[in-house]
C-alpha cells in the first residue's frame, strides 16, 4: 500500500468519456470530466484507514475505507454505490456496485506513476497520475 501514498497529479487521459458514457454519466458532468485534471492524495491513518481524496475545481470527494471491507460511497457523479477495495497482485483494485451494474477501477505504480484503469464491460479508460514532491 505504501507505494500508492503521496499526493498525484492527473497528468494523461485516454478514453474517459466513452467509460463515464458506459456507466451513465449525462453530457454535461462528462464535459466537465474531460476538462478538469483533478489531485489524488492518498494516505492512510494510525488507525488502518485509508483516505483517497480527489481534488478539484469543479468537485471534490473524499473515501474513507478498511481495505476488503465494503462501504457506501458517493461518485463524483452522484452515483450510490456498495463498494469494496482490494490489494490483488500490487493493484489497487476498487469494485463499485450499483442498481445491477458493476465497474472496476484499477490503480497500480508503473516506473514512478500511478496508472488507474477504469473498466465498465469492454470499456476501458486509461487515466496517468504523477507524483508531485
Amino acid at each position: 500500500m505504501e507505494q500508492f501514498v503521496g499526493n498525484w497529479k492527473l497528468t494523461n487521459s485516454e478514453n474517459f468519456d466513452e467509460y463515464m458514457k458506459a456507466i451513465g454519466v449525462g453530457f454535461a458532468t462528462r464535459q466537465m470530466g474531460n476538462v478538469v485534471k483533478p489531485n489524488l492524495l492518498i494516505s492512510v491513518d494510525a488507525d488502518g484507514f485509508i483516505s483517497m481524496k480527489s481534488q478539484s475545481t469543479f468537485k471534490s470527494t473524499e473515501i474513507k475505507f478498511k481495505m476488503n471491507e465494503e462501504f457506501d460511497e458517493t461518485t463524483a457523479d452522484d452515483r450510490k454505490t456498495k463498494t469494496v477495495i482490494t490489494l490483488e497482485n500490487g493493484k489497487l483494485v476498487q469494485k463499485q456496485t450499483w442498481d445491477g451494474k458493476t465497474t472496476t477501477l484499477e490503480r497500480e505504480i508503473q516506473d514512478g506513476k500511478l496508472i488507474a484503469k477504469c473498466i465498465m464491460d469492454d470499456v476501458v479508460a486509461v487515466r496517468t497520475y504523477s507524483k508531485e514532491a
